[in-house]
């Protein structure tokens, strides 16, 4: 390909999309906070650029020195990953205005997917079904409390510009609104500067799945799969998995054809993800579309046997889809997000020096990951430092090797989420394949690990 890339990101993400751009002999350039200056990303890549001190705000969300670093090194491309500036429209924008190709959808698209009002109503106007709630932003606590009393309680408040769990609250009854209310709007400015909220209808016992779309912006749509993605805290995933097990056909047929009728609909380009809602009587509901490559990809890669992020690069080279319509899954892989966290103490998110990183290997297991013994993991970043994935024929196999290979992997320095997922593959619902968001609730007593109290 005729590209120079710019991977602007960090962690084990960057250290994934270089991987596969040196597959493809394209030259690369990372950016890197002073805090990464002896990551792994800034080793493999072909140059590097400091673009500001630890803080988020002051290096990889700072757009300037990012395109600057782009400018300077005579980068064609960028790639953004997930996180950071991912879905920055603004960001986008200010790429092409630099004469640097972004790689991932439209800044238009991206605008209206990230703003989750926009995008509930895009997806209506695609007939893609969604929950009840309000129709778009409420005003203020009064229309929140009407918004409500229509849907029926429980609901959800919701940041309108932003998603990760953050600004998100869930009510009970009317009593609990102005508290909840409060809580979410200021977790909403804090977090997205934005604290625009509104009310969606809270499906309990549902399970949380996505589906995984390619395409090229001229029609050309192609389906890699889908995922389970229910094991969650606080609003965050923990454990994915491709396919979803337990889905039935129609319903997962159904969801795959409402997906690619969207696409095509908003003309979208590159990888992007619909999420959907799944209630007990398998019908779907739309909660927003990640335009952006996910955190939980590799298992995608891993049953479709796809290359996500070569995929995207050749779509922002202008390269049309050579390939449409479903990817049949090969077997079954289940991905587990190793974040330097304590269970016990309420996911409390841990900073520090790796002492020993042991991960496994062997068949079917992949690991994505920027850690070794000695790296030090700062304190002003997300807590994923690795994902450990596995694949094999069947689901049942795949659960037994990500046994194995949790029981090899060991982490000295830092508190890790690795002896909850011990209890969790050992635990019956998960090893049945029937289980929902409220999963870590549910079934907290059943696993030792983790604090019933935090959940």
């Amino acid at each position: 390909m005729a590209m120079k890339l710019l991977v602007a990101n960090r962690g084990e993400i960057a250290v994934r999309i270089l991987r596969t751009a040196r597959e493809l002999e394209i030259p690369t350039v990372a950016v890197y906070s002073t805090a990464d200056a002896e990551s792994l990303a800034v080793e493999l890549a072909d140059e590097a650029v400091c673009i500001g001190p630890p803080p988020p705000n002051e290096s990889y969300l700072r757009i300037p020195n990012v395109i600057a670093a782009g400018e300077i090194t005579g980068c064609t491309h960028v790639h953004p990953g997930y996180g950071f500036l991912a879905e920055n429209a603004g960001f986008a924008r200010a790429c092409a205005d630099s004469g640097l190709v972004f790689v991932g959808p439209s800044p238009d698209v991206m605008e209206r997917m990230g703003d989750k009002v926009q995008a509930k109503q895009a997806a209506r106007e695609a007939g893609l079904p969604v929950l009840g709630g309000s129709d778009g932003a409420v005003s203020g606590l009064s229309e929140a409390i009407a918004a409500a009393e229509r849907a029926g309680f429980p609901v959800l408040l919701k940041a309108a510009a932003g998603g990760g769990g953050r600004g998100m609250r869930r009510v009970e009854s009317v009593d609990e609104l102005p508290a909840a209310f409060d809580i979410a709007q200021r977790e909403a400015v804090a977090a997205f500067g934005d604290g625009g909220l509104y009310v969606e209808r809270l499906l309990d016992g549902a399970r949380h799945v996505e589906v995984q779309v390619l395409a090229d912006g001229l029609g050309g749509v192609l389906i890699a799969g889908d995922r389970e993605c229910s094991i969650q805290r606080r609003h965050q995933k923990l454990v994915e998995e491709a396919p979803a097990p337990n889905l039935p056909d129609v319903t997962r047929t159904a969801m795959h054809e409402a997906c690619t009728r969207a696409a095509r609909a908003w003309g979208y380009r590159s990888a992007g993800t619909f999420e959907f809602l799944v209630d007990a009587q398998a019908n779907f509901f739309f909660l927003e579309l990640n335009a952006r490559l996910q955190v939980e990809h590799p298992v995608t890669e891993l049953v479709s046997g796809l290359d996500l992020v070569a995929e995207q690069l050749r779509v922002a080279e202008g390269q049309v889809l050579t390939r449409t319509g479903v990817v049949e899954p090969n077997g079954h892989a289940i991905e587990v997000r190793v974040n330097a966290e304590d269970p016990a103490a309420g996911f409390r998110p841990s900073a520090g020096r790796l002492r020993e990183f042991r991960m496994p290997g062997g068949p079917g297991v992949r690991m994505d990951t920027f850690c070794s013994a000695g790296v030090n993991i700062p304190p002003n970043y997300d807590s994923l430092i690795a994902k450990l994935c596995v694949w094999a024929g069947d689901r049942p196999r795949a659960v037994a090797r990500l046994r194995r290979a949790l029981d090899e992997a060991y982490v000295d320095g830092v508190p890790t989420t690795i002896a909850l997922f011990r209890d969790i593959v050992r635990e019956s619902s998960f090893m049945d394949g029937r289980y929902t968001t409220s999963y870590l609730t549910d079934r907290a007593e059943a696993l030792p690990s983790l604090d019933p109290q935090a959940v």
